[in-house]
């Protein structure tokens, strides 16, 4: 198994975890400089609209030994300001341009047409308009169409899921829908009709791996409020690391092709609609793949934590990971008791066998001792009446039974005499 699919396995089965959801401040910091700063590059640079929007007149033609500045300066020195000049074709073949600029009279734009072909060999002239209100009418479906596609997500979460989560995917979608917006903003792309069908599809991307990671918190967080195994962050943020490697590889799969349509394909054919589309996707496919790990459920454990059976919960699990601690200091505690006793506990048997030898053998020693000189002692007292020099005989000695008769006195008890 790879590497990969063991941390994968590891992560959902909870034997590694990163704290996704406790770090939640961490994240919405990131999310909302990220979020101020497209929010200001859209006040203060606005969007690029093409043609497509704002009406205007555009021309293509051929030209291969021409470069982009020399086409800029030809226009503008027909008095036409705001040109956008584009290379529609690759380098391996002709070079095919694209002129776009603002609404022309018919006069303006044979001046326009004549000024290219004399000074830098325009062949091919193709001229368009596009009126102004054909543009608005765009802008207008455009509008309508993201508003429709919001209404019917939060509506489809509500009922499939609960509300909370569908704030929580909304607020998702708008984070992808505010960046997205912003970048192009940033770097003045131009904003065209493709990049309106890549824009709602990214959010159409964001949604899907967030409804992927909220349906493993509901099946993570259900039968959660019998117990008091953990709160509902934490259930949320196993959740969130049980789909992880998921979520990454689904990103990355999709992003592969995309950036190769866009890097590679966009260097050899040049701007057009596929590159707008491909633009749009690659950033929205990266801020969707973020917001759906580290802003979606983060929202929702938010939202859920306030409420009141979920508080109980988290006390409860307080109460009985204190517990927990707690035993854990006693189990210490008297680990280090035993340890002590231990080691002021008495000599194991071998040892106690060998101080019991040594302690009878000094005993025999000394009884032996002892009992010599109460030998010398008795050969030194005078004879008693009687035979002179004769010791007084003693008590008559019973003879000592051997083998299995004989008879053992009980420890402790001393012989009659």
């Amino acid at each position: 198994m790879s590497r990969l699919g063991q941390i994968g396995g590891r992560l959902y089965r909870g034997e590694v975890s990163y704290d996704f959801v406790g770090h939640k401040r961490r994240w919405y910091t990131i999310s909302g400089a990220i979020l101020i700063i497209s929010i200001v590059a859209l006040l203060v640079h606005g969007l690029n609209f093409s043609v497509d929007f704002k009406g205007g007149a555009v021309f293509t033609f051929s030209a291969p030994s021409a470069t982009q500045t020399q086409i800029e300066n030809v226009v503008a020195h027909e008095d036409v300001q705001g040109a956008v000049v584009q290379q529609l074709t690759g380098r391996l073949g002709n070079k095919t341009w694209q002129v776009q600029t603002n609404t022309l009279t018919s006069q303006e734009t044979g001046k326009v047409e004549s000024a290219l072909t004399s000074q830098v060999g325009a062949t091919g002239m193709s001229t368009s308009f596009v009126g102004s209100s054909w543009g608005s009418q765009i802008t207008t479906k455009a509008v309508q169409a993201l508003i429709a596609f919001m209404i019917v997500i939060v509506l489809y979460l509500s009922i499939a899921f609960e509300w909370k989560m569908a704030v929580a995917a909304f607020v998702a979608l708008i984070h992808d829908l505010v960046i997205a917006t912003g970048v192009y903003a940033l770097t003045g792309f131009q904003v065209s009709p493709a990049t309106v069908i890549g824009l709602l599809t990214i959010l159409g991307y964001s949604l899907y791996d967030t409804v992927v990671v909220f349906d493993k918190v509901r099946e993570n967080t259900a039968g959660l409020l019998g117990g008091a195994r953990s709160t509902y962050s934490q259930a949320a943020n196993l959740a969130l690391n049980q789909t992880l490697v998921r979520s990454i590889n689904t990103s990355l799969i999709a992003l592969l092709p995309v950036a190769a349509i866009l890097f590679v394909g966009g260097g050899l054919l040049g701007a057009g609609e596929l590159k707008d589309l491909a633009l749009v996707l690659f950033v929205g496919m990266l801020s969707g793949t973020y917001s759906s790990i580290f802003i979606a459920t983060p929202v929702l454990c938010d939202l859920k934590e306030r409420e009141p059976q979920y508080q109980a919960l988290a006390k409860r699990v307080s109460v009985r990971e204190a517990g927990g601690r707690a035993g854990k200091r006693a189990a210490a505690k008297a680990g280090n008791r035993t340890a002590a006793a231990t080691a002021q506990a008495p000599l194991p048997d071998d040892e106690a066998d060998d101080a019991d030898a040594d302690t009878d053998t000094e005993f025999t020693d000394d009884a032996a001792s002892s009992a010599s000189e109460l030998t010398t002692t008795a050969s030194r007292v005078p004879a008693a009446r009687g035979t002179p020099g004769t010791a007084r005989p003693g008590p008559r000695q019973q003879p000592r039974r051997s083998g299995s008769s004989a008879r053992h006195r009980p420890a402790g008890k001393k012989k009659r005499r």
